[in-house]
């Protein structure tokens, strides 16, 4: 099977990070037998998005063009002779312009996609929505000793360190909250933080605050867990399903006092630690992958 993966999410030198989680589900798609997979990324905004359309114009002999964020489902359009889906992401349903434009293509589609339950429920319509989340590198996210990953980035090896995992201007992920939690204590941001040195930050820190207003799917937290870091998060996206039985990490609505009651013991250990990864296991990006494949599978023999 030959696929085209499209997302316009690509990296920039502002955002290095941005569609990260995009390219680690590619990557792992082609380690798949029997897939031949291409991407192409464009950076946000409409002329990039142009550009990404008029590219699609031209491709031929692809079996399925998969869409990652609404946006990016009218260029996947242009693709002829395949068949089309698209994962949604969750601002592409929730920003008000964004959300219009998006709406007006599932018709079109072969393959709604989100990556949870609860974000599926807000695509509308009646239409069956595929649970396709994109998943955590492994590889990439694994447990390093704190003092290799404080010296690793210059880092003070035995102060308590925070870890706000997103780019404190993106008001959903609710910064303000973070700081409100940490007080006094350092918090670290992963704004303009290259891809290979975020699992750096997270085994840096005594913890990972991850309180945000809502997610798509909530990646961050299984990256967290990954590297067996605790993680305090809010009850949105996979976040409790991945949390559920894991001792010594939260997932509960925002609240200061209980937030710094729970993160207390953690900035009072030398090297706090929680069993994570084999939660973070279950939503691997090799497992993922599979779940993506057999849904092109399906998508071409029907």
């Amino acid at each position: 099977m030959r696929a085209l993966v499209i997302s316009d999410m690509a990296a920039t030198p502002d955002a290095p990070g941005r569609g990260v989680f995009v390219r680690d589900q590619v990557a792992a798609l082609r380690r798949l037998p029997g897939l031949e997979v291409e991407l192409d990324e464009a950076p946000p905004g409409a002329p990039a998005l142009a550009a990404l359309a008029a590219r699609c114009i031209r491709r031929r002999g692809f079996d399925v063009v998969h869409a990652h964020y609404g946006l990016t489902a009218w260029p996947a359009l242009a693709v002829r002779g395949a068949k089309r889906a698209v994962t949604l992401h969750g601002t592409d349903l929730r920003h008000p312009r964004t959300r219009r434009i998006t709406l007006a293509a599932l018709p079109r589609l072969d393959l709604v996609a989100t990556p949870t339950e609860s974000l599926a429920a807000e695509v509308p319509g009646g239409r069956d929505v595929a649970i396709l989340p994109c998943g955590v590198s492994l590889d990439r996210f694994r447990p390093v000793p704190r003092h290799e990953a404080r010296e690793a980035l210059g880092l003070d090896p035995g102060a308590p360190l925070l870890l706000f995992p997103a780019d404190p201007a993106r008001p959903g992920k609710r910064f303000d909250r973070a700081r409100d939690v940490a007080g006094d204590t350092p918090l670290a941001t992963l704004g303009a933080v290259a891809p290979d040195d975020v699992p750096l930050w997270i085994n840096a820190a005594s913890a990972v605050l991850v309180p945000s207003e809502a997610e798509g799917f909530g990646l961050a937290v299984l990256e967290a867990l990954a590297c067996d870091v605790p993680v305090l998060a809010t009850p949105v996206g996979i976040h409790p399903e991945a949390l559920a039985g894991v001792a010594g990490t939260l997932c509960a609505p925002f609240d200061a006092d209980a937030w710094r009651t729970a993160l207390a013991p953690h900035l009072a250990a030398a090297d706090p630690r929680v069993a994570g990864r084999p939660s973070a296991e279950r939503y691997s990006a090799d497992r993922m992958a599979e779940r993506v494949a057999a849904a092109w599978s399906d998508l071409t023999a029907a």
